[in-house]
């Protein structure tokens, strides 16, 4: 994989820029950006090597811009595995924001419960994950570096600095098992009852392989789900893309209060650590 074009392009963008911290913005998240600062929007399709968003509420853009005085890479906007088939999509942005000094990606998604007591509009950190497609954007790696320890996928500092936080801020962070399901249809009652069983939390169509994507790179990794539905089965109501956008807009400022509180955490350790 090469990503000195892609290195080249950003940095003749945003010369200067060396953040520390990358952010994958899904369905209901994208309030945060209108917090950033100093802001320089780069299309994915200007960048060599970055995949099109082709989903509704997916801008498609990376933001290199300053929150708080602290430099950030936001992506706003992922290719899902449904998209196209490829698993790898992601690869090489997560890569290339690595490169630029991203040693910490914070990803974001809508998800739905399998949990009666969290409802829509809840908030939950993901403590773990299933891959139930166990397909791997690794395939095709070479090393013995690719054979990654997926133990303590999502890090447990940055999950215990999130509780601390939502209760600083009043708001009730569920944590649980983010399930990964390939889509884009939406699984059946009959599916959501044996996800149960798998000791599953909430199920999506994103995050899993991003997450392996930045753990082989060495990246720290914490993940946060907006609760938008009850999962199939499980309430009355129709599943539709429109009805996720439509509950993940109706939380988002919650969504993006507790965001931004928790990138502002995270940089400022960094801080006290450089």
């Amino acid at each position: 994989m090469n990503l000195e074009p892609t290195l080249a392009q950003l940095r003749a963008k945003a010369p200067g820029m060396r953040p520390r911290i990358a952010v994958v913005l899904g369905s209901g998240w994208d309030a945060f950006s209108g917090q950033l600062h100093d802001t320089v929007r780069i299309p994915y399709a200007d960048l060599a090597g970055f995949p099109m968003a082709g989903v509704a509420g997916h801008r498609g853009e990376l933001l290199l811009a300053r929150f708080a005085g602290h430099a950030v890479a936001v992506m706003s906007g992922r290719q899902h595995a449904y998209e196209t088939g490829a698993v790898d999509a992601m690869a090489l942005p997560l890569r290339a924001l690595h490169a630029m000094g991203c040693d910490t990606l914070v990803q974001t998604n809508a998800a739905g419960s399998l949990d009666p007591a969290m409802l829509p509009g809840s908030l939950m950190l993901v403590s773990d994950h299933i891959n139930l497609p166990q397909r791997s954007p690794l395939v095709g790696q070479v090393g013995p570096q690719r054979f990654v320890d997926m133990a303590k996928a999502y890090d447990p500092d940055l999950r215990e600095r999130a509780q601390a936080l939502a209760l600083d801020l009043g708001l009730r962070l569920h944590e649980g098992v983010y399930l990964w399901a390939m889509g884009p249809q939406f699984e059946t009652p009959a599916e959501i009852r044996a996800f149960a069983m798998l000791g599953a939390t909430a199920v999506g169509m994103s995050t899993v392989p991003e997450t392996i994507i930045a753990r082989h790179a060495g990246m720290r990794v914490l993940a946060l789900s907006l609760i938008t539905n009850m999962a199939a089965g499980l309430s009355d109501e129709t599943l539709s893309h429109a009805h996720t956008l439509a509950q993940a807009q109706a939380a988002s400022e919650r969504a993006g209060a507790m965001l931004a509180a928790l990138i502002q955490a995270i940089a400022t350790e960094k801080d006290h650590h450089a």
